[in-house]
């Protein structure tokens, strides 16, 4: 499994899944980070909680599951954006291959696959 940065700067796998999940995907919840990173979902479900806490991240629910996406209003989540696009850049395709393997939006119809 590929680290990053991420993983130092606040101390954890869960963390840094969080982030990126976010910042991929635009939203996340739970089990999609945990699962896609092979994190339990108790330390990821405790990271949302927190950043949740801090401002950095808002969450709607949607039938029995909380949604989490970044906080417009919030300058805080503005910078740690701008920061998790920096790592987020640095990745190489083949580490963006293996953390975001699965499509969360459907595919065009007639849109070509490109590998």
């Amino acid at each position: 499994m590929t680290s990053t940065a991420l993983k130092d700067l606040f101390r954890g796998r869960a963390a840094e899944a969080v982030l990126l999940h976010v910042f991929h995907y635009g939203e996340t919840y739970g089990r999609a980070a945990s699962r896609d990173f092979a994190v339990s979902l108790d330390s990821v479900q405790r990271q949302l909680d927190r950043f949740e806490r801090t401002g950095a991240l808002v969450c709607k629910r949607q039938g029995r599951t909380l949604v989490y996406s970044w906080n417009p209003k919030s300058r805080l989540a503005s910078r740690l954006r701008d920061l998790i696009g920096v790592v987020h850049e640095g990745l190489n395709s083949q580490a963006k291959e293996e953390l975001f393997k699965e499509r969360r939006q459907p595919r065009a119809k007639d849109k070509p696959v490109i590998r």
